[in-house]
């Protein structure tokens, strides 16, 4: 595996979870806050899916990190 390339089994699964919990803080801002609104809540889960993305993407490269120095460090 070379170094450039990205875990995306890993990264699909990141994705999944930080989705989930962004889009959820969203819907409760904006239910607390708008409580009749559709088409903010569609708002909020769409910008909530995107931000998701930046924040997948950085914890998957510090858990391959992670996983590359504790393989190093291991004797052979």
């Amino acid at each position: 595996m070379s170094k450039k390339s990205m875990n995306w089994p890993l990264f699909s699964m990141i994705y999944s979870m930080t989705s989930t919990v962004v889009m959820g803080l969203f819907m409760i801002v904006v239910l607390a806050t708008m409580p009749n609104s559709s088409i903010e809540l569609i708002i909020a889960i769409a910008v909530g899916a995107v931000i998701s993305i930046p924040i997948a993407f950085v914890v998957t490269k510090k858990i391959r990190k992670l996983g590359e120095s504790s393989n190093n460090s291991t004797p052979t």
